[in-house]
This record gives structure tokens, sequence and C-alpha cells, in this order.
């Protein structure tokens, strides 16, 4: 380099000057090139050092590519879990050859090609049977002649031409409440034990909300329209001035949290109630904004937890509750005394549940493995990788409990036993081979961490028949908060947000229960009131989603939703 150079040179002005020996030149010269050998070795370090922080940073694009891809797939690709492949499904050679020592071999997964069914005869009937019906009639003038020679017509009888189903929009009545007051014809009367006279009046029912034009229907349809079928209350306020009604957000948000406190809460604590006496419970938490949440920004995090009663159980219910925060104390709190099975994710917090025996979710570990499959640039899945090995195993799993899921519990956990255990020695096998080998994929890395740090709760449902495989019963309910999160965006108060979760509760436990929402809450609004729970809470036990006293309108017509399934 320069430097070297320029020392060289000096050294030789020297020589010249000093007239140095061939033994001081020699000395000279060695320390020379000693010097420049240490600098390029410093300049090789320095090159290795690039190089790896090159190489470093080339895998960190490569993993946030991926990242990326997997989320563009995830937001516009399709949302089922289960594996999208084109005829059969392509098994790597050791899980196919486990799959044919299960007896489940090629032939029987095969998917089938889709096949039109044709509409089978009675459906229209039966959809419609349950509509009223008029007739529409068009008959022939008296005076009209025959249009061939003009002779007069006589009639010969009628067709029908088609069936029609016409909408006819919702229409909203004022409705005055008149009470009549009868005076007692004896009292105040000479000669009566009563010198004053008597005035009774008409027994009134109760309305939910005093001094408000609402009344059980119109607050029945304001929860429905938001929390059944997730239109804003901003929305909702525009459709009921098309109606002819000014109804503002505000108001209506206000009618919502009080019938909540004043009406609903009994029945949503006692709903808590019976799901802690429940064997198998899952649970699970989302996401929550609150504007008003004191000590907190208004763009921070509150959390909807989510308990939901299992597949097995007689009682059929979700329960949502609010919290500011995510934490285990949550949990422990909603589950103090339960001593069942609990079916969550792997999250921290549900440690903090004490007695309960804790069983993990399969479609979480199937996620983390789907999640290291390597994309190409349109979002395809590169064949050959480990993650879509892995996940061939979890798909048999899932493949087993299909085959016995209309089994008996005690037959289905002896066939767990025959053909799952065989599956999880291999799919085990599977993850410490492939933890023990070199990889860049950060994805992989962690999917093969949590499947053998999550090993003993991922095995629980061997245990038990009535386990189930996956938290997915749980996550379905939680579909619909999330959706319609997405339009209402935030709760303003505390208050706000735990009406949310007591509405919520109510609507995805009529639905498990197979209740028509709308008719179900507008019972309530008008029994609760009216029916003195305070006195004697027995009462709300015949209000519950699954009683077997509500009436007959509060129940879906299913024998006319068959068609529905066709």
């Amino acid at each position: 380099d320069k430097n070297s150079k320029k020392w060289y040179n000096v050294c030789i002005k020297n020589t010249e000057k000093n007239s140095m020996t061939e033994h001081e030149e020699l000395l000279m010269l060695r320390a020379l090139a000693a010097k420049q050998a240490q600098e390029l070795e410093a300049s090789k370090r320095i090159i290795a050092e690039r190089d790896e922080k090159i190489r470093k940073q080339n895998i960190q694009i490569d993993n946030m590519i991926q990242a990326l891809l997997h989320a563009r797939k995830k937001l516009f690709g399709p949302s089922t879990e289960v594996t999208q492949m084109d005829g059969q499904l392509s098994l790597f050679g050791s899980v196919q050859g486990l799959a044919e020592q299960l007896n489940l071999s090629k032939e029987k997964i095969t998917v089938k090609p889709y096949t039109r069914v044709s509409r089978k005869p009675g459906v229209r009937q039966e959809m419609l049977a349950g509509l009223p019906q008029e007739i529409e009639e068009y008959v022939i003038p008296a005076d009209e002649t025959c249009s061939v020679c003009g002779a007069k017509m006589k009639a010969a009888g009628k067709r029908i031409v088609r069936t029609e189903v016409e909408f006819r929009p919702a229409k909203l009545i004022v409705k005055q409440i008149v009470q009549q007051v009868a005076k007692c014809t004896e009292c105040g009367e000479a000669g009566s034990p009563n010198v004053k006279s008597h005035f009774q009046k008409a027994a009134v029912p109760v309305p939910p909300l005093a001094h408000s034009i609402s009344t059980p229907s119109l607050i029945a349809q304001v929860m429905y329209q938001k929390f059944a079928m997730g239109m804003p209350l901003a929305r909702q306020e525009k459709d009921w001035y098309r109606l002819g009604l000014v109804l503002s957000r505000s108001n209506m948000a206000n009618w919502v949290i009080r019938c909540s406190q004043d009406w609903l809460e009994p029945i949503y604590w006692k709903i808590h109630e019976k799901l802690l006496k429940c064997e198998m419970i899952h649970m699970d938490e989302t996401r929550i904004q609150c504007n008003k949440e004191e000590g907190k920004l208004p763009s921070s995090e509150s959390f909807m937890w989510v308990m939901r009663s299992a597949a097995s159980e007689k009682v059929q219910a979700a329960f949502f509750y609010y919290s500011r925060s995510r934490s285990g104390d949550n949990a422990k709190k909603l589950l103090d005394g339960y001593k069942g099975c609990l079916i969550t994710d792997a999250y921290a917090g549900y440690d903090k549940v004490p007695d309960v025996k804790r069983a993990l979710c399969w479609s979480h570990a199937r996620r983390y493995l789907i999640d290291s499959i390597p994309l190409d640039a349109k979002g395809k899945e590169i064949s050959g990788s480990k993650g879509a090995e892995g996940r061939e195993y979890i798909n048999l799993l899932f493949k087993v409990e299909d085959e016995i899921k209309d089994l008996p519990y005690e037959e289905k956990k002896q066939k767990r036993q025959d053909a799952s255990q065989p599956i999880l020695d291999a799919f085990w096998s599977w993850v410490e081979e492939t933890a023990a080998m070199h990889t860049v994929n950060e994805k992989l890395t962690q999917a093969l961490g949590y499947c053998q740090n999550q090993r003993k709760y991922l095995e629980t449902f061997l245990e038990d028949g009535r386990i189930p495989l996956s938290n997915n019963y749980c996550e379905a309910n939680i579909k619909p908060f999330a959706t319609a999160r997405r339009a209402w965006l935030f709760a303003d108060t505390p208050r706000g947000a735990f009406a949310n979760g007591v509405l919520y509760t109510l609507v995805e436990s009529a639905r498990a229960n197979d209740l028509d929402v709308y008719e179900y809450l507008k019972h309530l609004l008008t029994e609760m009131p009216n029916n003195h729970h305070q006195e004697d809470t027995s009462v709300i036990d015949h209000l519950l989603p699954w009683s077997e006293d509500l009436p007959e309108q509060c129940h879906l017509k299913t024998r006319r939703k068959k068609c529905l399934k066709q």
C-alpha cells in the first residue's frame, strides 16, 4: 500500500546515505515483509467478517420475504386449514409407509372430484312451507274477445305461472301504552269502612328502560344487528333514519349498556356458573381496544377472554369476559374452583390455573409448521420442505379423528391408542431428527421448539376420548367477534367493553343451542324486568339458552331448514 511504499523509499534513501550492509538490508526487507503479511491478514479478517455479515443479512432477508409471502397468503389466500392439494394427498415416504401400516391407504384419502348434485323434489316446497302465503291472480277482462275470431271468452281454469318470494321492508309503529283506572264504588261512600276513595290501575308490564321510547323488540333489533350481524351502531343510525326514526349511536350504546347491566348480567353470570360445572372447557383470548380505560393509552390493547364448553358436554355455551390485560390472573379468576380438563393454546398465562388437566391444540402446532414452509414468488408452496413433511404427520392425526368421530368416547380412546399413538411416535422421532439438522429457516426452528416444549400437553388427548384434538371449537366462537371488530373497531368505555362481553355471550350461546338470536334477546328483555328474579334467582334457570322452558318462537325452525343442508 502507499504507506509501505513510502516507508520503503525512506529506507532506500537511508541506505544510500548510510551505505547499509547486505545483512542490514536483509533484516530491513524481512521486517517489511512481516508488516505486509500482518496487514494482509487483517484485510482478510475484515473481508471474512463482512462476508459473514452479508450471509446473515441474506438469511434475514429470505426469512422476511417468506414472512411477507405467508402474511399475504393468510390475507388473500384460502382461510381453511385443510391441506390444499390437487387430487391425491402427497405423502412423504416415511409418512406414506406409516399411513399404509395404519390402514390409511391412498385409496381411502383420495380427494373425490366435485359433482353437482341435482336438487331433490320437494326442497323448494319445504323451504317455503313456513312462510305466509298470498295469491296474486290475473284475470281476463269480461269484455275481452277471442284474439283469433273475436268471439266471447268463457273461463276454462287457472294455472300457476311461478312462485316468488317478496321482500317487505321492516316498519316502525308508534305504540302508546294506555292504562285503565277504575274507582271503587264502595270506598269513600257513606257507611264504608274506608273513608277515602280508592282508585285501582290495570297491571302494565315494566319496560326495559323507564321514560324511554325503547321497547324489547327495538332494543333486541339493535343488539341483534351489532352482535349477531356485525353492523356497527354508526351504520344502524343511518338505517333507522331511512325507516323514519332519528336514533343516535350514543343513544343506542346507552340502551345496550343499561339493559346489559340491569337485565342481562344475571343470565351472563349464571352461564359462567354452569360452565364451571363442565368437565371439559375450551379457552382462548383475543384483543379489543378500549379508548377510556384508566391508566392506559387509547391505542393500547385490552383483551376479551372466551370460555366454551366442549362438544361432549350437555351444556353448550360460550362466555366472553373483558379484562384490561392478558395476565394469567384473569384465567385463574375465571376458572376459580374448576377441576376439569382445560383445552387451550400454549400461552403461559394458563399455567397459573391450578388443579386442571391441560390439553393443547394440534392446530396451533400445524400452523407453526405451515408458516415454516417456503413459498415461491406466487405464494405457492415449494415442495420437499421439512415443514410440509411435519404437517403431513399432523394431517394423519386429524384424519384418524375424522374417521372415529362418531364412535363412543371409550371406543374412541382405544382407537387413538391403536392408530394415533404410532403416528405420534413417528412424529416425535421426526421432530428430534429434524431439530438436530442445521437450518437457516427461523420459522421451522420455532415450530420444532414449540412441539418439543409442549409435547406433554399435546399428548393429553390420548388419555380421554372426549378431549378434542384442537381448540377450534372455541376459535369458531371468537371468529364472529374478530370479524365484527374490524367494523366497530373499539369500545369507548370499560362499561361498553364489558357489555360487549355480555351480549356476545348471549348471542353465541343462543347460536350454540339453535335459537333465533333476535327472538331470544327480545324474550329476555320482556321477561327479566317482570319476573322478580331479585327475590327468586331460580327463575333465571328457565331463561338460559338450553332451557326447555323457552317459548317456541325462540327456537329456529330446524325442520324447515333441512333444505339448506342439501
